[in-house]
């Protein structure tokens, strides 16, 4: 085992420690189990040598009784250690998926775009399970069945040590053997984990756009892609099976060798030592029932291997480090409710994973009154995303600072950062839960849910109708993704979910573009109730949308190209007059 292994190992060993007492007492009964399985050969003696002399001896009745009891106190030792191992395992187990959770909710935006949403299901869901059964594996067998191989080599040694010295030379040969086959198992077990990952996103991507499939007629050439992935992933499966199947048939063959040896030596012995029947039945009894533990052991490299990989990946995934440093945390400031000032001093960002890239940013300066509504324009790629994306924090500034309220960005606590702030899409996030935790999303539980602020919330985003229609009113489900309402009514749901948390700043990211006209009247008036009063910053294409803004800054290769009110840039016939005429054409002809 190599250090990497052998941390995986110590770090789950340290997940184990809080349940010592159900461990203990899991390994006591295993104990009992390994105790029951070395007396059976120890009967066969005395039955043997004294019971069949052709003499009643009255005190070999007692052998079956004892028979019995030695497998009533075997299977009783044998549930109670299983027991009390699962209990303490899925305790575990809950304690790392919810670890793992934890450090989702808390990673960085850079995380969660190198890596697919089905790989992090996968290592949450699936792959956690496999480093379940590292636990559980690895505490019966080294345990349980360490226990009764040790338990029967010192029984065959007390009864004849010579031939016990032929059995020990099978246990170098195997552990030779397993190393040879630990590291093939290790290199498959990766690419198995890949593989898995991979299928899972194809199924993902074809479930999330079924619609898109269906019209354009995909789904043979979706078909195949699943079936390549999953053709890949059967040939691996089938090379870690016949790795991993190896272990057991090399084992059998080795130990049937050493058990032909012993016969030929036991059969020598008896002619010049006098080995009695009942000595070497119980020998080769107990060279027998040390078979099916020595088995066991062998068979545990698969899964442990299998175990190993996945809690390389779950550790990994668990050491990302957090969008905010608890330590750090200490000395930022807090801020309750802003008053809504926001300014970028000479601000510049670049995609760390697009070296060559230009940067997004560059030499960003802008100050943003209390209040004032500012809608940001120009071509796609000139940054207006990835401007308003540095103000929750989803970014860091690659140079320049952002103030909020004349205060660093930086220097306030990330979640009151994020507190004065309520975003509106284009692509709207729903949960399949009530309309009421969609509105008041963020509450602890229904009980955190302000009703009456949610009722208020919806009537001002114009869905008053809707709940009336709906039997169960605020507590309807809207289904996966709101999949139950309409296209503006998912829109206006996203409002009142920007209403009820009455943040000072407003985020609208092309919030009415996909929508048809009644949709996006009924929208409009919803967002102009929310506007009042906020600080608003409009990432807009429909120039008609926003000609009504206090001003609008238009971006090109990540620079502010133009400042200044609607009547201010059509008189400076720029690119805003320019985009605004070729706009107002299209819908003119339209």
């Amino acid at each position: 085992m190599n250090a990497q292994d052998r941390t995986a190992l110590n770090r789950l060993i340290t997940y184990l420690r809080p349940h010592i007492g159900p461990i203990i007492g899991s390994l006591v009964a295993m104990a009992f189990v390994a105790a029951a399985e070395t007396s059976i050969p120890a009967l066969m003696k005395p039955l043997l040598d004294r019971g069949f002399t052709g003499q009643l001896n009255s005190k070999l009745w007692q052998i079956p009784v004892f028979l019995v009891g030695l497998a009533l106190v075997r299977s009783l030792a044998q549930f109670l250690s299983n027991y009390l191992l699962s209990r303490v395992i899925n305790s575990v187990l809950l304690k790392l998926r919810e670890q793992m959770f934890q450090t989702l909710l808390n990673a960085s935006t850079a995380f969660f775009q190198k890596n697919s949403a089905s790989t992090l299901i996968n290592a949450v869901v699936f792959e956690v399970n496999n480093v379940l059964s590292v636990m559980g594996g690895m505490l019966i067998s080294l345990v349980r069945d360490s226990l009764t191989v040790v338990g029967l080599m010192g029984y065959l040694i007390y009864l004849n040590w010579k031939l016990t010295l032929v059995v020990l030379i099978i246990f170098p040969v195997i552990a030779f053997l397993m190393s040879k086959i630990n590291r093939r198992l290790r290199t498959l077990n990766r690419e198995q984990q890949t593989l898995t990952s991979d299928l899972a996103y194809i199924v993902e991507e074809s479930a999330a756009g079924y619609k898109f499939v269906k019209v354009h007629g995909a789904q043979e050439y979706e078909l195949n892609r699943f079936l390549e992935k999953a053709e890949r992933l059967r040939q691996f499966a089938l090379k870690s099976a016949v790795a991993g199947g190896l272990n057991q048939p090399i084992t059998q063959l080795i130990a049937s060798m050493a058990l032909s040896v012993v016969l030929v030596i036991a059969l020598m012995q008896s002619a010049t030592e006098g080995t009695t029947v009942g000595g070497f039945a119980a020998f080769i009894t107990a060279m027998m029932l040390v078979i099916s533990p020595l088995k066991h052991l062998a068979d545990i490299n698969q899964p442990l291997q299998r175990g190993l990989t996945a809690a390389e990946m779950i550790f990994g995934l668990m050491d990302q480090p957090a969008e905010e440093d608890e330590d750090r945390k200490l000395n930022m400031k807090s801020l309750d409710h802003a008053k809504g000032g926001i300014r970028f001093e000479n601000v510049s960002f670049a995609y760390q994973q697009e070296v060559e890239r230009k940067d997004a940013l560059s030499g960003i300066n802008l100050t943003i009154k209390p209040g004032e509504v500012v809608a940001f324009v120009g071509p796609s790629g000139g940054g207006k995303s990835t401007l308003v994306n540095l103000l929750p924090r989803f970014f860091k500034p690659t140079s320049g600072h952002i103030f909020l309220d004349d205060i660093p960005l930086e220097d306030i606590v990330l979640a009151d950062v994020r507190k004065q702030i309520a975003f509106v899409s284009q692509d709207v996030i729903l949960f399949n839960d009530t309309i009421a935790a969609n509105v008041a999303y963020g509450a602890t539980g229904p009980s955190g849910i302000d009703r009456s602020r949610v009722i208020k919330a919806l009537e001002a985003a114009n869905l008053s109708a809707l709940i009336e229609e709906l039997p169960e009113g605020i507590d309807s489900m809207v289904g996966d993704n709101g999949n139950r309402l309409s296209g503006g009514q998912r829109q206006r749901l996203a409002i009142a979910r920007a209403i009820y948390k009455n943040a000072p700043i407003l985020i609208l990211d092309e919030a009415t573009s996909a929508l048809d006209s009644e949709s996006e009247r009924q929208v409009q008036e919803a967002l102009d109730h929310l506007m009042a009063g906020r600080t608003t910053l409009i990432i807009a294409h429909r120039l008609s949308t926003i000609e009504h803004a206090d001003r609008i800054i238009v971006l090109e290769h990540g620079h502010i190209i133009e400042n200044g009110s609607h009547e201010d840039l059509i008189k400076h016939d720029g690119l805003y007059a320019n985009l605004h005429r070729i706009q107002f054409s299209g819908d003119q002809i339209n």
